[in-house]
């Protein structure tokens, strides 16, 4: 479900330079489980980890912002080859801004994807403002699209070949797949 009508939102998307998301709720479900040992569990969806892979191959940086620290999610995001990884975040908009500079892009070359009011400032800056189905439901007003499928069960994958679609990609890595 868009917020904005489907031509506005594949025009964002052709501009889109860098993904950031959040963690907990967008590339989880928002679980957080421990072991009895204390130690963390965390899920992450293989359709994400492609669709991420899929954006790095066209040539779209990943960037992945987390108020929390997670050994699982640094190991996951290796395993991607995701080198824009920023745990335990007090302040997400001054990472933000750094890479914005590192990158040489601007706001309107940035999809953002979250869930909840921790994400409220980026979303607000970003160019394409997206937020997961099962996100906080006062979310809804902030966001450009509501993605159909809920944070870590193949939200990013959506959001990833929209973007792909948007800037005429998405065939060229299907047909790659289709005819190996």
């Amino acid at each position: 479900m868009a917020h904005i009508d489907k031509e506005l939102l594949m025009t964002k998307a052709r501009n889109i330079r860098l993904l950031a998301l959040d963690v907990d709720g967008v590339l989880t479900d928002g679980s957080i489980v421990y072991t009895s040992e204390g130690k963390q569990v965390q899920s992450f969806h293989v359709h994400d980890g492609l669709g991420l892979k899929l954006l790095s191959l066209a040539g779209i940086y990943v960037a992945i912002l987390s108020s929390r620290s997670s050994r699982a999610l640094a190991i996951r995001a290796e395993e991607l080859g995701i080198k824009l990884v920023y745990q335990g975040l007090p302040d997400k908009i001054g990472v933000y801004e750094e890479i914005k500079e590192k990158l040489g892009i601007e706001d309107k070359e940035i999809a953002y994807i979250g869930d909840d009011w921790v994400d409220l400032p980026l979303l607000q800056k970003a160019g394409l403002a997206i937020i997961v189905a099962n996100a906080a439901q006062s979310m809804e007003d902030y966001a450009d699209y509501i993605t159909q499928q809920p944070g870590g069960r193949g939200a990013v994958r959506e959001v990833c070949e929209l973007i792909l679609k948007a800037q005429n990609r998405r065939s060229e890595f299907l047909n790659h797949y289709l005819n190996p």
